[in-house]
């Protein structure tokens, strides 16, 4: 939300700057994010001064330019080449000196520079409305009043808005301060707290008056739960122009581009009290009648930016007595708004449901300030005052008379809050005793009227447009943010409990696998569990009907809870690759969600993604690809850190792979691992292959909560290592060979190696070498030498026998 510090002032005679108004506005909860400088006039006509044309006569070497001395007030007059048709000596004139950097109305800048036009000094330049940002004409020179002093500042003469724009991120709750009204009401009462009294001035509307009653207007309200309150009025005989520059300026500092004095007052008022107000041309009313109701599903309207849209029996419509004219508290419709042949309104200020606002803003995928603020909950006690302050604007712009009777609409009145307030839990909360008189005043500063006090609390009545304060901790909350956190001082004491937790606490065993992870090299990602629905067509393992979908959703690409944690990670990856990221290591914990029948059903999940290079590239180290077998050992060492190492190795059965493994316990699925299909990558805009890594994370922790730790002394006698270097035929596996050497010796064999594996030159064709070591311990006493070659012969018996092995 954009502020303009010039408007406040309007409201509140503050000389404080800017950084001291929005280091309070922030400690009041009003986060500035940011302040921001706006000039009408961009550059401010620095270096644009008022000068005297002396002498004008022909250019020697050019028929369409003249050569000019101007007199700035300087020592002696510039020579400027100008090529103007309307330049004559005697004119009072805009000069842009030397240095001066001016602004086309794109916003692009350009410096005057001295130089040579057809062979003749030029010092300066004569300027045009449109050169200087002051208006669009280029016909030529500006010729301004003869009554204005030589050398004075252009930025003295022409009417520049200099002001400073607050960006306040605004909290959703904060309703009330949607508008320069609700901002002022915060200062002020911050303002309070430190001796600080000033008055809150607002728009008078005494002087509104009903001209005549030529143009009424009937309205009927079928749904009054969806529009609570609605008021209108009628204005005839007005003309529709361009708006003042005083309301341009106030428009364009906060981010709005002018368009007419009707529409320009209706959004100076909305922002300025945070009323919402329409404007429709009344003769398009057919019927001089407005309803305010529902219409079928399917009715087509065609909206202010041209979109034809297909209403829902749910969208509050304003209509007139033939068909739709607006979507109510949302967007106008295309045939009903004010043009340039507009000469009477019918004024507009509502107050409607915020529920059915925010449903129809969605629906449509609207998000208008006008919507932005309905569907948050406005005050529905300023409707009739902000009627009148829009009218009367209206007729200082447009002129015009008021031609029919108010109409206010408001058969169940909005109560203000009752809320009673404890001093006991105010101190609790609070963490600290706030005197009772300063709890008093910042209330009563807030327009929280004090009924009555006791020696244990205050009865309070909250205004209405304060719809988020309705509970006691909302009245500590606001006590508290304009009392200041930065008053409360902190406990020198610190209290903490002890607490008996299991050592197989979920988050205990995630940080030990995030950090193993981490120190091999992997990032941790947090992706959003909403997710794309169309992602499901990407496998035929994920099925629509298995979708959560949100019932309010941000937008189309977040409407549904995700299957699979595999897209959020290659959105991830993508982003990535597409700023020169190529080498990545990405690990999350997360959720999938799926609906089955009439159960919702959410599973934890660890994943793990890896592409492009495993090591950055060295001198010494040359890299890496990351493969099949980098990810699977990432897999191994995270499972053996678990100490979950007897586990099954199958071919994986997913269409998201186009190769894999999955590990299984028994018939617990441990992890699905390999590598994403092309097909897959492609829709992500990923040329290069991504390794997956997809843990049930639910199965692993309860097999970790399973296990039973075992321990056993170390041995106290050394171990021995013999090694073979077999000749076998290429179908023999290693695994064949660990099989044989268990069987043959499983008391002293201890671990069993490949360290070498060799096929080609010097080999008989269809053979290949392992090389292979054996580990022979005995924890009891030191092994001779007798019994190790018995081990060794038998081992080489075995493999020759059931391998057909032979010793190199």
């Amino acid at each position: 939300m954009r502020i303009s510090y010039n408007w406040i002032k309007q409201f509140i005679k503050t000389d404080w700057t800017s950084e001291q108004t929005s280091e309070l506005l922030t400690d009041l909860g009003l986060e500035v994010e940011g302040v921001e400088s706006y000039q009408s006039i961009k550059g401010g006509l620095e270096g644009v001064i008022i000068g005297k044309v002396l002498t004008c006569v022909k250019h020697p070497n050019a028929d369409k330019l003249k050569l000019t001395t101007v007199d700035i007030g300087s020592d002696a007059p510039l020579q400027i080449v100008c090529g103007a048709p309307n330049v004559a000596a005697g004119q009072k004139v805009p000069v842009a000196t030397i240095g001066t950097t001016l602004y086309t109305a794109e916003g692009e800048s350009w410096t005057i520079k001295k130089g040579k036009i057809r062979g003749e000094e030029s010092h300066g330049m004569i300027c045009a409305e449109d050169e200087l940002g002051i208006g669009k004409s280029h016909d030529g020179i500006m010729v301004l009043d003869d009554k204005i002093k030589v050398g004075t500042l252009a930025a003295d003469v022409f009417d520049i808005e200099n002001d400073k724009i607050f960006v306040i991120g605004l909290t959703p709750n904060r309703a009330d301060a949607m508008s320069h009204l609700g901002v002022a009401r915060d200062l002020k009462a911050g303002l309070i707290q430190k001796n600080i009294n000033l008055e809150l001035i607002t728009p008078s509307v005494s002087s509104f008056r009903i001209d005549n009653r030529t143009l009424k207007v009937d309205v009927d309200v079928e749904n009054k739960d969806l529009a609570p309150r609605y008021c209108g009025v009628t204005i005839s005989s007005l003309k529709v122009a361009e708006s003042p520059n005083w309301l341009q300026h106030r428009l364009k500092a906060i981010g709005l581009s002018p368009i007419n004095n009707i529409v320009d007052a209706t959004n100076y008022v909305l922002h300025e009290l945070g009323q919402p107000l329409h404007a429709f041309d009344a003769v398009k009313i057919s019927g001089n009648k407005i309803e305010v109701k529902t219409v079928k599903t399917g009715t087509k309207f065609i909206t202010l930016d041209g979109v034809e849209r297909e209403l829902h029996e749910d969208d509050l419509m304003i209509c007139n007595a033939e068909k739709p004219m607006c979507i109510a508290g949302v967007f106008g419709g295309i045939d009903s708004g004010v043009t340039e042949s507009t000469t009477s309104i019918f004024l507009e200020s509502a107050y409607f449901n915020p529920v059915s606002i925010r449903k129809s803003a969605k629906r449509h995928g609207l998000n208008t300030d006008a919507s932005f603020r309905f569907e948050r909950g406005i005050d529905p006690n300023i409707t009739e005052y902000a009627l009148k302050r829009a009218a009367l604007l209206i007729q200082e712009l447009a002129g015009g008379e008021i031609t029919s009777d108010v109409i206010d609409l408001y058969p169940s009145k909005i109560e203000d809050f009752q809320v009673r307030l404890s001093f006991d839990n105010a101190k609790k909360l609070i963490g600290e005793e706030i005197p009772r008189e300063t709890i008093k005043s910042i209330l009563t500063s807030l327009d929280i009227k004090v009924n009555n006090v006791t020696e244990t609390g205050l009865g309070l009545t909250v205004p209405s447009y304060r719809n988020d304060v309705q509970r006691e901790a909302d009245i500590i909350e606001e006590i508290l943010r304009v009392y200041g956190y930065n008053n409360i001082k902190t406990t020198e004491k610190l209290n903490a409990s002890i607490s008996s937790t299991s050592r197989f606490e979920d988050h205990k065993i995630q940080n030990i696998v995030s950090n193993q992870l981490a120190a091999q090299g992997y990032y941790e990602i947090l992706s959003n569990s909403l997710t794309n629905p169309n992602y499901t067509a990407l496998s035929e393992q994920l099925k629509e009907e298995y979708n959560i979908t949100m019932l309010n959703p941000l937008s189309n690409d977040l409407s549904v809870l995700r299957q699979s944690l595999l897209f959020s990670g290659l959105e991830a990856i993508s982003h990535n690759i597409n700023r020169k990221r190529q080498d990545l290591k990405f690990f999350e914990f997360g959720k999938t969600y799926h609906h089955y029948n009439d159960n919702r059903v959410e599973n934890k999940h660890l994943t793990l993604f890896a592409t492009g290079n495993q090591n950055n590239e060295s001198w010494h180290n040359a890299p890496r690809k990351s493969d099949f077998f980098f990810i699977k050992g990432s897999i191994v060492s995270l499972l053996d850190r678990l100490s979950i190492t007897r586990f099954k190795e199958s071919p994986i059965k997913s269409d998201l792979f186009s190769e894999g493994l999955n590990l299984s316990l028994e018939k617990t699925k441990l992890v699905d691992f390999g590598i994403v299909k092309k097909s897959i990558l492609k829709h992500f805009d990923i040329s290069q292959d991504v390794l997956f890594a997809d843990f049930n994370w639910d199965a692993i922790l309860d097999i970790v909560k399973r296990h039973n730790i075992t321990f056993k002394a170390i041995p106290k006698y050394p171990e021995v290592r013999r090694d073979f270097a077999l000749l076998l035929d290429e179908a023999v596996t290693f695994e064949s060979i660990y099989k044989i050497a268990k069987q043959s010796e499983k008391q002293l064999l201890k671990n069993i190696k490949l360290f070498d594996v060799y096929q080609g030159k010097n080999l008989p064709k269809g053979k290949k070498s392992y090389a292979v070591s054996f580990i022979i311990q005995d924890e009891n006493k030191t092994l001779t030498d007798k019994q190790i070659d018995k081990i060794m012969n038998k081992l080489q018996n075995n493999f020759e026998k059931q391998l057909g092995a032979e010793l190199r």
